[in-house]
């Protein structure tokens, strides 16, 4: 039952959905300032942003499954995004074991058995569940402009040069990711609870990760873009990657919270 429509809550987010686009984007920006302080004051090994971020990753990926065998449906779940997730968990399991094989080796293991098998329930045991005709964005207008980047910006290491590129094409894969997912929720109109909590999750993992990048660039006083790269474009183009994952998961996360202190089960996206 949701709380009272005077509620201080709903008061809050009636003044915010009043103000202008100009205003609620500040808003973000000093809330996100805010949380980063915080994680710089109270995290002091920043190697634990990425675990945090992995981990909660996992945790989304374990309520889908959660979703898929308790009410044995799939409606609402985007099988492209599903796709494209274990594409770039694959590649960068590959890239691990090339490179080095660490703790995010095996959170990156786990995550893509658990998506390999969401992809499997949709694909075949709960396909009739499937809303096919919504899961409508085009693989190529994701993967072909992240192979094209890839190519052309990637990591200098002491690597061989096909797994910097490798491991370039999975940042920029995960970074659009979850488009399909946002599309066919945005053609849905609502998302149920399940489908909301598991994108939620990528939201919270995506500030993690992003988190790093932006506290070891203010440490660093912006060295930390310029330490190695094809061209010294290599890092600013991985943090622009995560930028524009969380950004394009903010919007989301906002009507998330709203739905949730509002008491509401459903997360209803604007027309």
């Amino acid at each position: 039952m949701g709380r009272k429509r005077s509620s201080p809550v709903n008061v809050l987010f009636g003044w915010v959905r009043r103000q202008s686009m100009k205003v609620k984007i500040f808003l973000g920006v000093v809330i996100a300032l805010c949380g980063l302080v915080a994680l710089k004051m109270w995290v002091k090994d920043h190697n634990y942003f990425f675990i945090a971020s992995e981990a909660i990753h996992a945790a989304g990926i374990l309520v889908l499954i959660y979703k898929l065998t308790t009410q044995k449906t799939c409606s609402g779940l985007s099988l492209r995004t599903q796709i494209l997730t274990a594409i770039f968990l694959a590649v960068r399991l590959f890239c691990s074991f090339t490179m080095e094989a660490d703790i995010h080796t095996v959170l990156d293991f786990a995550t893509f058995v658990s998506t390999a098998w969401v992809i499997y329930m949709i694909r075949f045991r709960l396909k009739s569940a499937y809303i096919k005709e919504m899961d409508n964005m085009p693989f190529y207008y994701l993967l072909v402009p992240s192979a094209i980047l890839a190519l052309i910006v990637n990591p200098h290491t002491q690597f061989d040069h096909f797994s910097e590129i490798c491991w370039a094409f999975c940042v920029y894969v995960e970074s659009v990711s979850i488009l399909p997912q946002l599309r066919l929720m945005q053609n849905a109109k609502m998302i149920e609870p399940f489908t909301s909590h598991y994108v939620f999750a990528l939201g919270i993992a995506r500030f993690f990760s992003c988190a790093h990048w932006i506290i070891q660039v203010y440490e660093t006083r912006g060295r930390y873009l310029f330490l190695i790269g094809s061209g010294y474009f290599w890092f600013p183009m991985a943090l622009l990657a995560e930028t524009v994952q969380t950004f394009i998961l903010a919007d989301f996360c906002y009507y998330y919270i709203k739905s949730f202190m509002q008491g509401q089960l459903l997360v209803r996206m604007p027309v």
